[in-house]
């Protein structure tokens, strides 16, 4: 096991947290604000958020609202109407089939790259944590906890493994599928199975076992999105 100090290494915020307020600049905090309030369906998707409606909304001027759907805009969450503000983007099976395959590849080459250069005591700690809380949830039949500690096991295997281009790009593919995971939640069968598979990756990771890691790994995100795209289908849900 690699026992190297680890402990700047940032543990993954949920979705739409930002640091703390007093170090944000205005189109930081205008950025996060619109940000939870997409992911938390308090924006629903394909709704219109006029430009002057959400800075009177944050209590600020236009120019940081202005900066922040653009940001918006680049990570695949909102389309910006020219004079009109901003409409939250649907999500589709179709884009969630595209997705999933984006998060399998790169998820499974995070967890290669961690299987190569083992974990650390801390490391171990932290995915460790996530998974039990994961059995806690599930134990006292609470699927928001459960989904939130399931995504701080994915994002920590992209943070850990040391490449910041992964991390970025499967952050921005996590928050485009977010709403989809939480409105389907109480629709998929119990995730059992899912933790178990955290645990195999895991062990596998900690035993340096490379293929082992890699093929627990792709064999259940593959499973996942599946399983998500199904649902939506069996549900008629041809967009989110």
């Amino acid at each position: 096991m690699n026992s190297r100090d680890t402990s700047s290494r940032p543990v993954p915020a949920s979705r739409g947290e930002g640091p703390p307020g007093d170090k944000l600049s205005l189109p930081e905090k205008a950025y996060y604000e619109i940000k939870r309030r997409i992911l938390d369906n308090e924006f629903s998707s394909g709704s219109f958020r006029l430009e002057k409606e959400l800075a009177e909304l944050l209590d600020m001027s236009r120019t940081p609202v202005r900066e922040a759907m653009i940001r918006l805009a680049n990570e695949g969450l909102v389309e910006i109407r020219p004079r009109h503000g901003m409409r939250v983007l649907p999500v589709s099976a179709e884009d969630m089939v595209e997705i999933y395959d984006v998060l399998t590849a790169l998820e499974t080459q995070a967890v290669e790259l961690l299987a190569r250069r083992g974990l650390s005591d801390q490391e171990l700690g932290q995915l460790m944590d996530a998974v039990d809380e994961m059995d806690d949830a599930l134990a006292d039949d609470d699927l928001t906890r459960w989904a939130a500690a399931d995504e701080r096991f994915h994002l920590l295997l992209v943070e850990l493994c040391g490449n910041r281009r992964i991390a970025t790009i499967v952050n921005t593919y996590w928050d485009q599928s977010h709403r989809v995971r939480m409105l389907t939640l109480g629709l998929r069968p119990r995730p059992t199975s899912s933790n178990n598979d955290h645990r195999a990756v895991v062990q596998a990771i900690q035993n340096g076992d490379v293929i082992a890691a890699r093929d627990h790994h792709r064999e259940h995100r593959v499973n996942s999105g599946r399983m998500l795209v199904e649902l939506l289908d069996k549900y008629g849900l041809s967009s989110i």
